[in-house]
């Protein structure tokens, strides 16, 4: 990473901490621009290794869910607790349901898992008597280090560790992409046959990368759950998957914080067109996406790293 790229990574960091003393009222925005961030970061760890999943909302509504049924049935109620809690459930759904879906490619694994997500969507809008059907659960507000708060109170905490999460899993997942696994797993879109043949296992890598990013998907749909205050099935819904596959690829997917960028634009835009035209925010909102899917085939993130890679004396760039 060019020295340039670090000092806008920490530009960033240091806007999103005092954005909300600056603007108060874009703290819910931002908040659920991250949370569906993480979403996206693991859509975009799959397209890494050539695999698109159009079901991947399935795991953000699993997190979503698993918050608001430990907040429900008080088997967790502290913020931190609930956060790891609901990442570890849907880390294990990832890694049950993977077992099966990581063995195919292509379309097939795409329909598949789009597949598992709307029968997800089905029985949560079904199941009435245990998950609210259509109308959904109520996530109360949880302690935070056992400390009752009230919701604002509580929000400006979210918020704020929210952003710590993302710095810090942000590196992780940096260094997970720059070890044997992460080459191996991009190595499975390129030549999975000769990955093979040197001795190392396409299904447990892509099991191991599979598990993960629907860990990150639960995360989202975790700090989604808290900051809403409320779950519905919508968030399985195959329309949501589609906006973690667009927002992945709008941001670009050549650098973790790709997603992140992709997720903040397409709810600024969101906001902004909805505030300058109401009745006409989507056709807006289309008109940004085609500019910058026409013009920046690599996403908001390629850009940036087009202006912060420095040029060879040839002029081609790095």
């Amino acid at each position: 990473m060019s020295r340039l790229l670090v000092l806008f990574a920490a530009a960033a960091v240091l806007a999103l901490l005092i954005l909300p003393a600056a603007m108060p009222s874009s703290q819910f925005i931002m908040t659920i621009a991250i949370a569906k961030g993480f979403a996206a970061l693991g859509v975009a760890l799959l397209l890494r290794g050539g695999l698109i999943s159009i079901g991947h909302a399935m795991y953000f509504a699993i997190g979503a869910y698993a918050t608001a049924f430990m907040m429900k049935f008080g088997v967790l109620a502290d913020l931190a607790l609930l956060l790891i809690g609901s990442t570890l459930v849907t880390a294990v759904c990832g890694l049950v349901f993977g077992t099966f879906l990581v063995r195919f490619r292509a379309i097939f694994f795409a329909m598949l898992n789009l597949a598992v997500s709307m029968v997800l969507f089905a029985l949560l809008s079904k199941l009435y008597g245990l998950t609210g059907g259509t109308d959904g659960m109520r996530v109360a507000t949880p302690a935070v280090f056992g400390l009752e708060l009230d919701k604002a109170a509580f929000d400006d905490i979210l918020y704020y560790v929210c952003v710590g999460l993302l710095v810090a899993i942000g590196l992780l997942i940096r260094a997970y992409l720059k070890s044997p696994l992460g080459y191996a797993l991009m190595s499975i879109h390129t030549n999975e046959i000769r990955l093979e043949y040197l001795g190392v296992s396409a299904w447990s890598v892509t099991l191991i990368a599979y598990t993960i990013s629907a860990a990150l998907a639960g995360l989202g749909g975790a700090m989604a759950a808290l900051t809403i205050g409320h779950v519905l099935p919508e968030y399985a819904y195959w329309t949501e998957s589609g906006h973690l596959v667009l927002t992945a690829v709008l941001g670009g997917i050549g650098g973790v914080a790709g997603p992140f960028i992709g997720s903040v634009f397409l709810e600024a835009v969101h906001v902004l067109a909805v505030d300058v035209a109401a009745d006409a925010w989507n056709m807006i909102l289309g008109a940004a996406l085609l500019a910058v899917i026409f013009f920046l085939p690599h996403g908001l993130h390629g850009l940036l790293e087009k202006r912060a890679e420095p040029r060879k004396s040839q002029g081609v760039v790095e």
